[in-house]
């Protein structure tokens, strides 16, 4: 019987046929929906959807310097299985981490000053054609496009909520959200749509590198600045007034943004996980998601001021 190949192996397999050098030895890094493993001069990303073969069409032509050297990327067949396989060169620094841990307010700031100017160039980024068409190819990425779409959602989630699981209050909290959305989102600017602090690395303070494109698409920047307001933790308030401010927008019209795009990720989540479709979705999903809306909806959490 053939021993079938663990993840590691699969990554140095790849590593020696692809880049025709051993691997030497290789980190795993904890990522929830592929395998991550970096060495000392490469990161290697396995997977087994095809939002990495996305990333991998992307990255030869994103502007230099905004996210890692693609070196390889492709299919391979183990165990006969399919995996997507992208070797990248690595970059120096780590991650600041969701929430940004450990950070003074300083520093919070200038990390998303950097954050802001990367993000700038992203969004002025006019690509070919064939590369605008992968953007344009759906995804099911949960983030806001419409008021309608959300409010339909909405009916959605209490139409699968047979036992109850969202108190009614919190569901009449997301229909006043939804009432309250712009009418549509923007649809032509190249977003990344997933650059929680994360998917940064940093080095002495200073951005290096955005990851993971597995999500881009074209959007509204506002999808982005999202991100980085929504996970900076006990610094939300000062990376808002950076982003604010780069983006020539009021801070409470920013709030208004995030807390129709988190109202949407919320009931998008919450409404996967009542209809049964887990087999994706990280274990305690449902209640880390309930207990969101409850801070979003009762808690006010994008209004501070207002009791």
């Amino acid at each position: 019987m053939t021993q079938r190949l663990d993840p590691r192996e699969m990554a140095e397999s790849i590593v020696e046929t692809e880049l025709g050098r051993p691997a030497g030895p290789l980190i795993p890094v904890e990522s929830q929906s592929r395998r991550v493993f970096v060495g000392r001069d490469v990161v290697v990303k396995l997977a087994e959807h095809s939002r990495l073969d996305r990333e991998i069409r992307l990255a030869g032509h994103l502007s230099p310097g905004l996210t890692p050297q693609l070196l390889a990327g492709g299919a391979r067949s183990f165990d006969g299985r399919s995996v997507q396989f992208a070797c990248y060169r690595r970059a120096p620094g780590v991650t600041p981490g969701a929430g940004l841990p450990g950070v003074d307010v300083a520093t919070a700031r200038s990390l998303a000053e950097q954050a802001m100017e990367r993000l700038a160039v992203l969004h002025r980024w006019r690509p070919p054609d064939d590369v605008a068409e992968i953007l344009r190819q759906p995804l099911d990425h949960g983030g806001f496009t419409t008021r309608d779409e959300l409010l339909g959602l909405v009916e959605q989630l209490v139409a699968a909520d047979r036992h109850r699981v969202v108190d009614r209050a919190l569901v009449h909290g997301l229909v006043s959200v939804a009432e309250g959305a712009p009418r549509a989102a923007r649809t032509d600017v190249p977003v990344h749509a997933d650059c929680y602090w994360e998917n940064w690395l940093a080095s002495d303070g200073d951005l290096t590198a955005l990851l993971d494109f597995e999500w881009a698409r074209f959007g509204d920047p506002l999808d982005d600045y999202f991100f980085l307001v929504s996970f900076s933790g006990e610094h939300e308030a000062a990376v808002m007034d950076v982003v604010a401010e780069a983006a020539g927008i009021s801070g409470s019209a920013l709030r208004r943004e995030c807390e129709v795009r988190q109202a949407t990720f919320l009931v998008s989540d919450i409404l996967l996980a009542l209809t049964g479709d887990e087999s994706n979705l990280p274990g305690q999903l449902l209640t880390r998601r309930l207990a969101s809306l409850e801070q979003l909806v009762t808690g006010r959490r994008w209004h501070p001021s207002v009791p």
